[in-house]
């Protein structure tokens, strides 16, 4: 069973897109019951900044969501021991999938992109077979979740509104239900 997974959620900067997905990803673990452990990361990062104000929107406009504490949020480079506790590496995009492949090739088959994953991984199976399977597709960048950074409002709800989608998809491939 998948419920005590130790999850990075990955982007560049550490600022929108994995922010959201570890607080969407602490929600619906949180309210499932399973007891997943998150941290968030980014591969290019100005370390220890705090989320945007849009960012911090967008999650609010999720009505799923319950409330969090968003101002706790800093922004954080990925390392080594990040890789290491980690059970899976979900990037947003595949350059961040390939930064975590080249920088970290011991781990590298913990490393995914979201949507292929959540696409692509065997339902039923564990983590393990799960990664197995999907880390040794070809990635695809057309699979990408846009980075909203430099844009409207709008620009980032609707990031948050696909990173929800994908969340709950995730959720149902890696905690099948009994």
């Amino acid at each position: 069973m998948n419920d005590r997974l130790r999850i990075v959620t990955l982007c560049t900067g550490n600022a929108a897109r994995s922010v959201m997905l570890g607080y969407m990803l602490a929600d619906i673990s949180e309210g499932s019951g399973v007891s997943w452990h998150l941290r968030t990361a980014g591969t290019h990062v100005a370390e220890g900044q705090a989320m945007s104000s849009r960012t911090r929107d967008a999650l609010r406009s999720v009505d799923e969501l319950g409330p969090h504490h968003y101002e706790q949020h800093r922004s954080h480079q990925l390392t080594s021991d990040d890789v290491a506790w980690a059970d899976i590496v979900v990037g947003v995009e595949a350059d961040h999938v390939n930064y975590v492949r080249a920088q970290f090739p011991s781990d590298a088959g913990k490393a995914v992109q979201l949507t292929q994953f959540v696409r692509d991984a065997p339902r039923g199976e564990g983590i393990v077979e799960q990664l197995r399977v999907v880390s040794r597709l070809e990635l695809d960048g057309a699979l990408d979740i846009p980075d909203p950074a430099g844009k409207d409002q709008a620009a980032y709800d609707a990031c948050a509104t696909t990173l929800w989608r994908l969340t709950k998809l995730f959720f149902d491939v890696v905690t099948p239900a009994n």
